[in-house]
């Protein structure tokens, strides 16, 4: 039997230097407004230091260049580099590229690969995940984007947003339907789509959206793409966007422990530093609450991740499909909570541009958004939770205490009634 809590200390080596090189090193940047040439050139010698400390695309196998370290690893990383949002670009696991490469590396060319992954893999290139569209939000089931045969080449057409990365992409992975009479999980499929192919046409970054301005509206009309375009077969696009947004939902969750992490040790440092009718904050009972409560919850939320990670490892993706959507659903709604108390013990302040609360409040309200709707993900564990429960016979409910104090009677009756009789 195995039951372990802990590091191996030549891991926690490693963890504990990722966390000196992201607070000292990574997190500054986050201050300042860079453009994308300014801020290559400023974690160039980053990424070449996590390189030389083995610690680059610790997601993907050593067969593409990474660790192969697996999913508890990669949590305990994450909740290191979920504390500032460039450190998941220094240390080249950024999304929507990790999911990306993953299935170029299944599914491309030997041409595409090398034209697309390796440079993608090295952190020169940018990619883009184009699925989700205004009529049909990101349930894959209802895509109204198609790609119709001609010839030797696909024709694309479709209306696209909330497309992250779009505008700096080298190419974008898109989903469409190439046969709308097939079941609704059969219907579409993945095609790689070159940024500067004609008919490509990016009308607007979205304003306001999490993460900054990075998220498009595309029209794609009249895409022609060569036949060696679709990724995977006709109808394999539901299969590969489970597979690739499994493992995502997972590394998100992953990172915004690093974000409640922050935000509690904000909300501790301000407990113990403003004073307030007579003492320090930390003194309010309502104050010592909100820590309490937040602490609760960022171990619980923990604890669900490397859970899931656990099993993911153990049984892949698919396997842990209920853990995967149940650690997503309950940090959703932690993370929310711990940046809300952060936020409202600064006031005003936390409110206002000077302090990143603000940013993360707004991140902590999409999640239960992206990456498909908490409510759908708590169909899927009741689904699971409701397999193999057969609905009860009779009046009452199985544990009716007069009916099974009844059963209980039969059953001891022998040795109740020897008793009463001696």
């Amino acid at each position: 039997m195995s039951w372990d809590f802990s590091t191996d200390p030549e891991f926690e080596t490693q963890l504990e230097w990722m966390r000196g090189f992201v607070r000292d090193e990574v997190a500054p940047l986050e201050t300042l407004e860079l453009s994308d040439d300014r801020l290559r050139a400023v974690t160039e010698p980053m990424k070449a230091a996590v390189k030389d400390r083995g610690l680059w695309a610790c997601h993907l196998g050593p067969d593409l260049g990474g660790q192969g370290f697996g999913q508890v690893k990669l949590a305990l990383m994450n909740e290191i580099l979920g504390r500032t949002r460039h450190a998941p670009e220094v240390f080249g696991c950024q999304a929507p590229d990790t999911g990306n490469a993953e299935i170029l590396a299944m599914y491309g060319t030997e041409e595409q690969k090398a034209k697309y992954l390796a440079p993608l893999l090295d952190g020169r290139i940018r990619s883009c995940f184009s699925m989700t569209e205004p009529n049909a939000g990101s349930d894959p089931t209802l895509l109204e984007a198609r790609a119709v045969r001609d010839g030797d080449e696909w024709v694309l057409d479709g209306h696209k947003w909330f497309s992250s990365n779009a505008a700096t992409a080298e190419f974008l992975i898109v989903m469409a339907v190439t046969d709308p009479e097939a079941e609704p999980h059969a219907r579409a499929a993945m095609f790689l789509v070159p940024r500067d192919t004609p008919g490509v046409n990016i009308v607007r970054e979205v304003a306001g959206m999490y993460g900054g301005p990075h998220h498009a509206e595309i029209l794609y009309e009249g895409v022609r793409l060569p036949a060696d375009a679709i990724l995977g077969g006709e109808g394999e696009g539901f299969t590969i966007a489970q597979k690739r947004l499994g493992p995502g939902r997972l590394h998100h969750c992953m990172r915004y422990l690093g974000q409640m992490a922050r935000a509690f040790d904000m909300l501790r440092e301000r407990a113990v530093s403003r004073h307030a009718h007579g003492s320090v904050l930390a003194d309010k009972q309502t104050v010592q609450n909100w820590i309490a409560d937040s602490w609760i919850q960022i171990r619980a939320a923990r604890l669900l991740v490397l859970h899931a990670a656990w099993v993911t490892d153990q049984e892949g993706s698919s396997g842990a499909r209920t853990e995967i959507a149940a650690a997503k659903v309950f940090v959703s709604g932690a993370l929310h909570d711990v940046i809300d108390r952060a936020l409202q013990i600064h006031g005003a302040l936390g409110y206002s541009a000077d302090m990143p609360l603000e940013g993360m409040y707004r991140l902590a309200r999409a999640l239960p958004i992206m990456d498909g709707p908490d409510e759908v993900h708590r169909v899927t564990i009741a689904r699971q939770a409701l397999k193999g429960i057969e609905p009860h016979d009779g009046p009452w409910p199985s544990e009716h205490v007069p009916t099974r104090r009844e059963a209980a009677r039969a059953k001891f009756a022998a040795v109740l009634d020897a008793l009463s009789v001696d």
